[in-house]
Protein backbone atom coordinates (compact mmCIF):
# COMPACT_ATOMS: atom_id res chain seq x y z
CA UNK A 1 0.00 0.00 0.00
CA UNK A 2 1.18 3.30 -0.91
CA UNK A 3 2.07 5.36 2.27
CA UNK A 4 0.59 8.79 1.14
CA UNK A 5 -1.94 10.68 -1.01
CA UNK A 6 -0.34 13.64 -2.73
CA UNK A 7 -2.84 16.68 -3.25
CA UNK A 8 -1.51 17.27 -6.81
CA UNK A 9 -1.76 14.26 -8.86
CA UNK A 10 -1.07 13.82 -12.52
CA UNK A 11 -4.27 12.82 -15.35
CA UNK A 12 -3.43 10.54 -17.49
CA UNK A 13 -6.88 11.43 -19.62
CA UNK A 14 -6.56 11.14 -23.47
CA UNK A 15 -2.44 10.13 -23.48
CA UNK A 16 -1.96 7.65 -25.74
CA UNK A 17 -1.05 3.98 -24.96
CA UNK A 18 2.25 3.64 -25.55
CA UNK A 19 5.68 5.67 -26.02
CA UNK A 20 3.48 9.33 -25.39
CA UNK A 21 1.91 8.24 -21.78
CA UNK A 22 4.81 5.77 -20.07
CA UNK A 23 7.15 8.96 -21.02
CA UNK A 24 4.27 11.26 -19.37
CA UNK A 25 3.89 9.20 -16.26
CA UNK A 26 7.47 8.91 -16.10
CA UNK A 27 8.37 12.40 -16.42
CA UNK A 28 5.71 13.34 -13.84
CA UNK A 29 7.30 10.92 -11.16
CA UNK A 30 10.71 12.69 -11.97
CA UNK A 31 9.20 15.60 -11.68
CA UNK A 32 7.36 15.12 -7.93
CA UNK A 33 4.29 13.95 -8.97
CA UNK A 34 3.34 10.96 -6.78
CA UNK A 35 -0.27 10.36 -7.50
CA UNK A 36 -1.05 8.99 -10.77
CA UNK A 37 -4.37 8.73 -12.25
CA UNK A 38 -6.10 6.85 -15.32
CA UNK A 39 -8.86 4.55 -16.29
CA UNK A 40 -9.68 1.15 -17.88
CA UNK A 41 -11.95 3.73 -20.20
CA UNK A 42 -8.46 5.39 -21.19
CA UNK A 43 -6.86 2.16 -22.53
CA UNK A 44 -3.31 3.05 -21.33
CA UNK A 45 -2.89 1.39 -18.23
CA UNK A 46 -0.28 -0.89 -18.83
CA UNK A 47 1.60 2.31 -20.42
CA UNK A 48 1.23 3.78 -17.25
CA UNK A 49 2.55 0.73 -15.71
CA UNK A 50 5.71 1.21 -17.85
CA UNK A 51 5.96 4.86 -17.08
CA UNK A 52 5.85 3.84 -13.28
CA UNK A 53 8.73 0.94 -14.01
CA UNK A 54 10.43 3.13 -16.24
CA UNK A 55 10.50 6.32 -13.25
CA UNK A 56 12.62 3.89 -10.85
CA UNK A 57 10.72 5.16 -7.90
CA UNK A 58 9.76 2.43 -5.50
CA UNK A 59 6.02 1.50 -5.88
CA UNK A 60 5.68 1.98 -2.23
CA UNK A 61 6.28 5.55 -2.59
CA UNK A 62 3.70 6.19 -5.40
CA UNK A 63 -0.40 6.27 -5.22
CA UNK A 64 -1.81 4.82 -8.39
CA UNK A 65 -5.31 5.05 -9.29
CA UNK A 66 -8.33 3.63 -11.95
CA UNK A 67 -11.83 4.09 -12.56
CA UNK A 68 -14.36 0.90 -13.19
CA UNK A 69 -15.72 1.53 -16.91
CA UNK A 70 -19.39 1.73 -17.29
CA UNK A 71 -19.77 -1.23 -18.97
CA UNK A 72 -17.78 -3.51 -15.91
CA UNK A 73 -19.85 -2.54 -12.76
CA UNK A 74 -22.02 -5.64 -12.84
CA UNK A 75 -20.23 -7.98 -9.86
CA UNK A 76 -18.52 -10.67 -11.45
CA UNK A 77 -17.51 -7.80 -14.29
CA UNK A 78 -16.16 -5.36 -11.76
CA UNK A 79 -14.08 -8.04 -9.89
CA UNK A 80 -12.62 -9.54 -13.12
CA UNK A 81 -11.79 -6.52 -14.39
CA UNK A 82 -10.32 -4.87 -11.47
CA UNK A 83 -8.00 -7.47 -11.51
CA UNK A 84 -7.28 -7.04 -14.86
CA UNK A 85 -6.26 -3.54 -14.45
CA UNK A 86 -4.17 -3.89 -11.27
CA UNK A 87 -1.92 -7.23 -13.67
CA UNK A 88 -1.97 -4.24 -16.39
CA UNK A 89 -0.72 -1.52 -14.22
CA UNK A 90 1.91 -3.85 -12.69
CA UNK A 91 1.28 -3.70 -9.27
CA UNK A 92 0.17 -5.71 -6.45
CA UNK A 93 -2.68 -4.12 -5.29
CA UNK A 94 -4.95 -0.57 -6.94
CA UNK A 95 -4.62 2.62 -4.16
CA UNK A 96 -7.72 3.40 -5.16
CA UNK A 97 -10.85 2.16 -7.59
CA UNK A 98 -13.50 4.18 -8.80
CA UNK A 99 -16.93 3.35 -10.06
CA UNK A 100 -16.17 6.43 -13.33
CA UNK A 101 -19.75 7.07 -13.59
CA UNK A 102 -22.52 5.73 -11.80
CA UNK A 103 -24.56 4.94 -15.27
CA UNK A 104 -25.26 1.74 -18.04
CA UNK A 105 -24.07 -0.85 -15.69
CA UNK A 106 -23.73 0.66 -12.40
CA UNK A 107 -26.56 -0.76 -9.74
CA UNK A 108 -25.74 -0.20 -6.26
CA UNK A 109 -26.75 -4.31 -5.54
CA UNK A 110 -23.96 -5.16 -7.30
CA UNK A 111 -21.02 -2.96 -7.94
CA UNK A 112 -21.08 -1.95 -4.67
CA UNK A 113 -20.58 -5.03 -2.48
CA UNK A 114 -18.33 -6.29 -5.39
CA UNK A 115 -16.12 -2.76 -4.19
CA UNK A 116 -15.91 -3.77 -0.69
CA UNK A 117 -14.87 -7.67 -1.82
CA UNK A 118 -12.07 -6.70 -3.46
CA UNK A 119 -10.64 -4.38 -0.85
CA UNK A 120 -11.22 -7.70 1.26
CA UNK A 121 -9.28 -9.66 -1.25
CA UNK A 122 -6.87 -7.26 -1.35
CA UNK A 123 -6.80 -6.16 -5.04
CA UNK A 124 -7.64 -2.31 -4.26
CA UNK A 125 -6.72 -0.66 -1.12
CA UNK A 126 -9.78 1.71 -0.89
CA UNK A 127 -12.68 2.73 -2.63
CA UNK A 128 -13.57 6.09 -4.84
CA UNK A 129 -16.48 6.90 -6.69
CA UNK A 130 -16.53 9.55 -9.61
CA UNK A 131 -19.49 11.82 -11.12
CA UNK A 132 -22.00 10.78 -8.46
CA UNK A 133 -24.77 12.99 -7.40
CA UNK A 134 -25.39 13.75 -3.65
CA UNK A 135 -28.50 11.26 -3.56
CA UNK A 136 -26.40 9.05 -5.31
CA UNK A 137 -23.18 9.50 -2.07
CA UNK A 138 -25.91 8.98 0.05
CA UNK A 139 -26.86 5.34 -1.08
CA UNK A 140 -23.49 4.27 -1.67
CA UNK A 141 -21.54 5.46 1.61
CA UNK A 142 -24.79 3.84 3.58
CA UNK A 143 -24.30 0.82 1.37
CA UNK A 144 -20.81 0.09 1.33
CA UNK A 145 -18.97 -1.38 4.16
CA UNK A 146 -15.62 0.29 3.72
CA UNK A 147 -14.96 4.19 3.67
CA UNK A 148 -15.18 6.01 0.64
CA UNK A 149 -11.72 7.39 0.29
CA UNK A 150 -12.64 9.74 -2.56
CA UNK A 151 -15.15 11.56 -5.22
CA UNK A 152 -13.69 12.59 -8.18
CA UNK A 153 -16.26 15.31 -10.32
CA UNK A 154 -15.02 18.33 -12.32
CA UNK A 155 -14.09 20.80 -10.60
CA UNK A 156 -12.24 24.59 -11.13
CA UNK A 157 -12.60 28.09 -10.76
CA UNK A 158 -15.88 27.93 -13.41
CA UNK A 159 -17.86 25.19 -11.80
CA UNK A 160 -16.81 25.10 -7.72
CA UNK A 161 -18.79 22.15 -6.63
CA UNK A 162 -19.41 23.82 -3.54
CA UNK A 163 -22.45 21.69 -2.27
CA UNK A 164 -20.00 18.81 -3.56
CA UNK A 165 -17.21 19.89 -1.78
CA UNK A 166 -19.01 20.26 1.84
CA UNK A 167 -19.97 16.97 1.28
CA UNK A 168 -16.75 15.74 0.85
CA UNK A 169 -15.51 17.64 3.81
CA UNK A 170 -18.32 16.59 6.74
CA UNK A 171 -18.20 12.78 5.22
CA UNK A 172 -14.27 12.69 5.17
CA UNK A 173 -13.23 11.92 1.93
CA UNK A 174 -11.10 13.96 -0.87
CA UNK A 175 -13.30 15.53 -3.27
CA UNK A 176 -10.55 14.64 -6.78
CA UNK A 177 -11.25 17.58 -9.01
CA UNK A 178 -10.77 16.40 -12.84
CA UNK A 179 -10.63 18.73 -15.95
CA UNK A 180 -8.66 21.75 -12.96
CA UNK A 181 -8.35 24.49 -15.78
CA UNK A 182 -11.70 23.73 -17.37
CA UNK A 183 -9.25 22.85 -20.21
CA UNK A 184 -7.56 26.10 -19.82
CA UNK A 185 -10.63 28.32 -20.56
CA UNK A 186 -9.36 29.76 -17.13
CA UNK A 187 -6.81 31.41 -19.46
CA UNK A 188 -9.68 33.72 -21.14
CA UNK A 189 -11.21 34.94 -17.57
CA UNK A 190 -10.27 38.78 -16.57
CA UNK A 191 -10.19 37.68 -12.87
CA UNK A 192 -7.69 34.84 -13.21
CA UNK A 193 -5.41 36.60 -15.57
CA UNK A 194 -5.00 39.20 -13.36
CA UNK A 195 -4.36 37.47 -10.01
CA UNK A 196 -1.77 35.12 -12.37
CA UNK A 197 0.11 38.34 -13.09
CA UNK A 198 0.18 39.80 -9.51
CA UNK A 199 1.55 36.11 -8.70
CA UNK A 200 3.81 35.91 -11.79
CA UNK A 201 2.09 32.78 -12.49
CA UNK A 202 -0.56 31.28 -15.40
CA UNK A 203 -4.19 31.15 -15.06
CA UNK A 204 -3.46 27.98 -15.04
CA UNK A 205 -1.38 27.83 -12.20
CA UNK A 206 -3.42 29.99 -10.22
CA UNK A 207 -6.38 27.84 -10.63
CA UNK A 208 -4.90 24.69 -9.44
CA UNK A 209 -3.69 26.77 -6.27
CA UNK A 210 -7.70 27.98 -5.69
CA UNK A 211 -8.33 24.11 -5.77
CA UNK A 212 -5.29 23.86 -3.04
CA UNK A 213 -6.69 26.31 -1.04
CA UNK A 214 -9.94 24.46 -0.63
CA UNK A 215 -10.25 21.78 2.60
CA UNK A 216 -9.95 18.09 1.05
CA UNK A 217 -9.71 19.01 -2.55
CA UNK A 218 -7.35 17.18 -4.42
CA UNK A 219 -6.59 18.55 -8.61
CA UNK A 220 -5.27 15.97 -11.02
CA UNK A 221 -4.10 17.93 -13.73
CA UNK A 222 -3.63 16.35 -17.67
CA UNK A 223 -0.76 17.46 -19.77
CA UNK A 224 1.20 16.07 -22.20
CA UNK A 225 3.66 18.82 -22.87
CA UNK A 226 6.46 18.25 -20.35
CA UNK A 227 6.68 22.35 -19.75
CA UNK A 228 3.14 22.36 -18.65
CA UNK A 229 3.71 19.17 -16.02
CA UNK A 230 6.43 21.20 -14.26
CA UNK A 231 4.38 24.52 -14.19
CA UNK A 232 1.30 22.50 -13.04
CA UNK A 233 3.83 21.11 -10.19
CA UNK A 234 5.06 24.68 -9.40
CA UNK A 235 1.13 25.95 -8.47
CA UNK A 236 2.08 24.27 -4.98
CA UNK A 237 4.03 27.13 -4.61
CA UNK A 238 1.38 29.98 -5.19
CA UNK A 239 0.28 31.61 -2.32
CA UNK A 240 -2.76 32.98 -2.97
CA UNK A 241 -3.88 36.15 -0.70
CA UNK A 242 -7.85 35.60 1.02
CA UNK A 243 -8.56 38.39 -1.25
CA UNK A 244 -7.23 36.93 -4.27
CA UNK A 245 -9.51 33.71 -3.03
CA UNK A 246 -12.31 35.41 -2.44
CA UNK A 247 -12.12 36.72 -5.85
CA UNK A 248 -11.59 33.56 -7.30
CA UNK A 249 -15.13 32.40 -5.33
CA UNK A 250 -17.29 34.84 -6.88
CA UNK A 251 -16.04 33.26 -10.64
CA UNK A 252 -18.39 30.39 -10.08
CA UNK A 253 -20.63 30.08 -13.72
CA UNK A 254 -21.34 26.42 -13.47
CA UNK A 255 -19.88 25.84 -16.59
CA UNK A 256 -18.70 22.38 -17.36
CA UNK A 257 -16.39 21.13 -19.88
CA UNK A 258 -17.53 17.04 -19.89
CA UNK A 259 -22.01 16.85 -20.13
CA UNK A 260 -23.58 14.77 -21.91
CA UNK A 261 -26.99 13.74 -21.67
CA UNK A 262 -26.95 10.27 -20.09
CA UNK A 263 -24.84 12.14 -17.43
CA UNK A 264 -26.66 11.87 -13.75
CA UNK A 265 -27.11 15.62 -13.35
CA UNK A 266 -29.17 16.06 -16.48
Amino acid sequence: MATAFDRLGYGTYKLADGEECAAGVAHAIETGYRHVDTAQGYDNEASVGDGIDRSGVDRDDLFVATKLSTDNLSYDDAVETARASRDRLGVDSIDLLYVHWPINSYDPEETLPALDDLVDDGVIDRIGLSNFEPDQLDEAIDRLDHDVFAHQVECHPLLQQERLREYAVEDGHWLVAYSPIARNRVADVDALREVAAAQDATPAQVSLAWLLSKERVAPIPKAADHGHVEENWAAREIDLTDEQIARIDGLDRGERVVDFAEAPWN
